[in-house]
């Protein structure tokens, strides 16, 4: 069931206070102020699609603010992707020292795990998407190069990306459970892509490093191998002719081993596909074998200690949010 919010019937001293109640509520939360000397009016209409929360917010100009201090309060939240499909008015959005201004017509991309600002300088109406940060399965550093980075129509995944969305913005109360997760799961697979494609421009404007670009390369081969059971630093080492040594060495800098990567973008894989319903679904031990897990009770405790609930567990939770 969508939720619906207007101001309309509020006082106009507490239209703001209340509409960003309604935001914070529907996506993360966040702070708006009006700009000054202006009236402010808001609505906002929020559907889930799947794993994937829709919001249409139209509002008078005003500041969004999701700051450090509101994230601490809730350090336990899960972190997501926001995705911001521009419809009227403009955008400004600040994270990460950068700026990006989206026009009518335009999309950015924000992390919400760390601080951001949008500010809306005229009366605007924007689609908001939010997934968890998780199942797009994209680096932390690919991730924090993507975002605040305005794309329009033209450009970049753009195109594809844009139509796809305000379609789906538009009819996202209209679909059965069973199809909503199969888009659901195509919008964490084109934001994927999004997040790729914009990481590898701003690599390339950046000083050539030899070793950036390799570890890109074993990244795209590990997300290509991922159902290999056998897959294993030895095997990812000698595909790129080079030592299991170095190899490690180059991911000290990532947050990450690269065995833990392979698990991790397995487990990422499962928890995808454990949420796509169709008329036969797989089982929980097919979606591991698909994804490189030959041991079933291996699986379980690895899936647990990621997400806290066991494979079938999360498979009810996410059916359940679905409907």
């Amino acid at each position: 069931m969508g939720l619906r919010v207007t101001t309309a019937a509020v006082a106009d001293g507490d239209k703001a206070a209340y509409w960003s109640g309604a935001v914070s509520r529907s996506l993360v939360p966040v702070e708006v102020l009006p700009l000054p000397g202006r009236p402010f009016d808001g609505f906002l209409v929020s559907h889930r699609l799947g794993y994937v929360r829709i919001s249409t917010l139209e509002a008078d100009a005003a500041r969004l603010s999701r700051t450090a201090a509101l994230i601490a309060r809730a350090p336990r939240s899960e972190p997501q992707v926001g995705v911001g499909v521009q419809v009227s008015g403009r955008a400004v959005l600040e994270q990460d020292g950068r700026r990006a201004e989206v026009r009518p017509g335009g999309l950015v991309l924000y992390d919400t795990a760390r601080p951001y600002a949008v500010v809306y300088p005229e009366r605007f109406r924007t689609h908001l998407f939010h997934l968890p940060r998780r199942l797009l399965g994209v680096p932390e550093r690919d991730l924090r190069q993507a975002s605040a980075t305005a794309v329009g129509p033209g450009e970049d995944c753009g195109p594809v990306l844009l139509p796809f969305l305000g379609i789906l913005a538009a009819s996202a109360h209209s679909y059965p459970a069973p199809v909503g997760d199969r888009l659901a799961g195509s919008v964490a697979d084109l934001l994927s892509a999004l997040v790729a494609q914009l990481a590898l421009a701003r690599a390339a404007e950046e000083p050539d490093i030899p070793s950036a670009h390799l570890v890109r390369r074993v990244r795209e081969y590990v997300d290509r191998h991922l159902g290999d059971p056998e897959l294993s630093p030895e095997r990812i080492a000698h595909a790129h002719h080079i030592s299991v040594r170095y190899l490690h060495r180059l991911f000290e800098g990532e947050g990450v081993t690269v065995r833990r990567l392979v698990q991790q973008r397995r487990l990422e894989a499962c928890a995808r596909e454990l949420v796509r319903r169709g008329r036969t679904a797989p089982t929980v031990s097919a979606v591991a074998q698909r994804w490189g897990f030959v041991n079933p009770a291996h699986f379980s405790r690895s899936f647990r200690a990621a997400y806290g609930v066991s494979p079938r567990e999360w498979r009810a939770l996410r059916n359940d949010d679905a409907g």
